[in-house]
């Protein structure tokens, strides 16, 4: 079963959307992000992104000072929720909402309590992620941002 969000989220998520800056060339989704990605602000939240099955993708985000305490998951861009590794009770479903941004449902014990919106820059290079926390109605509760830089080294 589907998310369905709120009158209240679809605006949120609309204006997050039209706040992006747009690109000409165009990207695929489903590879652009491949590679590691370190938080702007926060040493110890590193994402990466590799191939996963032919149209898919894994993520896995991890804490460079506490090896082996990490998270992920696996997707194939189809709004299918599939099982967190490292997270018990929780599921993510990606979607892809243009050849820049995704949208990520996170699932917990059954229940939407995020959506992220994760969007590339036009020179492929960063990741602003908007995560609009909802309740269990699907009402907005806030919203937080974190930007990822590729790392190029």
């Amino acid at each position: 079963m589907r998310f369905r969000p709120s009158v209240v989220l679809s605006a949120v998520v609309a204006a997050l959307l039209l706040s992006a800056s747009a690109s000409t060339a165009q990207t695929n989704p489903r590879t652009a992000r491949f590679g590691v990605w370190d938080n702007a602000t926060n040493p110890n939240n590193v994402m990466t992104y590799e191939a996963h099955e032919k149209d898919g993708s894994k993520l896995t985000v991890s804490n460079p000072s506490k090896p082996g305490d990490e998270w992920s998951y696996v997707t194939l861009f189809d709004g299918v929720f599939r099982p967190v590794a490292g997270q018990p009770g929780s599921e993510t479903a990606v979607e892809i909402i243009n050849d820049k941004s995704i949208r990520i449902y996170n699932k917990r014990d059954g229940v939407v309590y995020q959506v992220v919106i994760n969007t590339l820059s036009a020179d492929n290079n960063t990741i602003d992620n908007y995560y609009v926390r909802v309740d269990k109605a699907g009402k907005m509760t806030g919203v937080s941002y974190v930007k990822y830089l590729r790392r190029t080294k």
